[in-house]
């Protein structure tokens, strides 16, 4: 190859242009470079090409006679939007060749041609479109990734709701017990909303102390306070144009909540220390465990703010309420489990499906994917079946046991502990293998970063 980067794939090019030594140029020198050409003499003859052939990229003559580049143009966004189109405009034709990227164009060469600028803006081009092409890979997975699984008619609902209301810019309040997959619910609605190019910034208001959650949620200047000697964008400013998540938000103090409504209201705040006032162009999501009238009545939470954003309430049922969907969640886990683990796939027996289905689960969806997960560490087998499930999801207590069983009593602290002890280290070896990027050995281990900390609080 003599110029620019070459793809695998010999991509094909579709030159259109009314001159036929220009289109014979280029086809051979395109030819030499590894690209697949074909080539049309007017703006009829490229829809038809287009249609056939399929290309990865055109290069469109503006002055042709019929229907001429700009019109072609518009007819081939129409046609397949995706197509890098590059224009080729004569001398005292720019300003047509500029307007043209208005209808969608990527770039133009002016004439006469430069065979270096044609393969660079060329290649330039299919990078983009690779990239364009990677982008909606990863936002597809990472939909995928959040989805809401199940099959109950509780899901079904949620999933409803989520896609009505992720359009809008309405404030949603997320509802349910803990371990029901709030934060889920929030990357969801976010995912599909118009907000999904930009961050969805979470904040835990039961875990950031009170004492700082106002820095991390406004951020602050340099010299705000004693300590602060660099600048710090807060939460509010790092969820500027996505969605800001405040998690748990019947733990914040009316302190804080009072500055939150302010916010909401005048659609703008400062950094501490500072006197610039910056937008506030965010959606809000909030997520509760707790009954928010009784916290009402209390003296416990704002009403005004509760009302700023319940706007749509969102319901999440626990997980004893929707029990078909637990054969289904288990499954999910187990094979994000054995896949963390690097382990052949393993599976549940029908019985021991059952089996799980008829517990109760009142630490909810993130009950059930720990126990899965410790079921996949523990594993020899390629099946999981009911003698495998242990109390209490095998629907004994420990009272329940017997004489015999209790002797082991003992025993069964002991391999809990050996059990911790093993997870922990496994988590913490991970960690070293991700380099101490502890979101990147979450994701490996298919755990929460919440639940990653947990296992490394045991080490302690």
């Amino acid at each position: 190859m003599k110029n620019g980067i070459r793809s695998k794939m010999f991509p094909s090019i579709l030159i259109v242009d009314d001159e036929a030594y220009i289109r014979k140029t280029l086809k051979d020198i395109l030819t030499d470079e590894g690209f697949e050409v074909t080539t049309a003499a007017n703006g009829y003859e490229a829809l038809k090409s287009l249609e056939k052939n399929h290309p990865d990229l055109a290069l469109l003559d503006i002055w042709m006679p019929g229907i001429d580049g700009i019109e072609t143009l518009k007819e081939i966004k129409r046609i397949a939007p995706e197509l890098p189109v590059v224009m080729i405009t004569g001398h005292g034709t720019v300003d047509t060749a500029v307007s043209a990227t208005k209808f969608g164009a990527y770039d133009f060469i002016e004439k006469p041609l430069s065979i270096d600028k044609v393969i660079i803006t060329i290649n330039n081009a299919l990078n983009f479109r690779r990239i364009e092409e990677e982008n909606k890979y990863l936002k597809r997975k990472n939909l995928e990734k959040n989805s809401i699984s199940g099959k109950s008619s509780a899901v079904n609902e949620l999933r409803m709701n989520a896609a009505k209301v992720a359009p809008t810019d309405s404030s949603i309040l997320i509802k349910g017990e803990n371990g029901t997959g709030k934060e889920l619910i929030a990357r969801t609605i976010h995912q599909i909303s118009k907000r999904a190019d930009y961050p969805l910034v979470t904040v835990n208001c039961a875990a950031i102390p009170e004492e700082m959650i106002e820095t991390e949620l406004f951020g602050y200047e340099k010299g705000a306070f004693p300590g602060a000697k660099n600048r710090y964008k807060g939460k509010l400013e790092m969820a500027t144009h996505g969605t800001l998540f405040l998690d748990e938000i019947g733990d914040m103090s009316l302190k804080t909540q009072g500055k939150i409504l302010r916010v909401l209201e005048e659609k703008k705040f400062q950094r501490i220390g500072g006197n610039r006032e910056i937008e506030a162009d965010f959606r809000i999501i909030a997520s509760t465990n707790k009954n928010m009238e009784t916290e009402i009545s209390s003296g416990n939470f704002r009403e005004d703010l509760y009302y700023r954003l319940n706007v749509v309430p969102v319901e999440v049922p626990p997980l004893r309420d929707r029990k078909e969907d637990i054969p289904v969640l288990a499954e999910i886990f187990l094979y994000k489990a054995s896949e963390a683990c690097n382990k052949p796939q393993i599976q549940f027996t029908d019985k021991a499906l059952g089996l799980l289905a008829e517990y109760n689960w009142p630490g909810n969806v993130r009950e059930l994917k720990n126990l899965v997960e410790r079921l996949t560490i523990m594993s020899s087998k390629n099946l999981i079946d009911i003698d495998d499930i242990p109390v209490p999801y095998n629907g004994q207590k420990s009272s329940e046991l017997a004489p015999a069983e209790n002797m082991n009593s003992i025993d069964s602290e002991l391999l809990e502990d050996a059990l911790i002890r093993f997870e922990t280290d496994f988590a913490t070896r991970r960690i070293q293998a991700c380099a101490g990027d502890t979101k990147k050995a979450a994701a490996s281990l298919g755990i929460t970063e919440e639940r990653l900390s947990e296992l490394l609080e045991n080490k302690k």
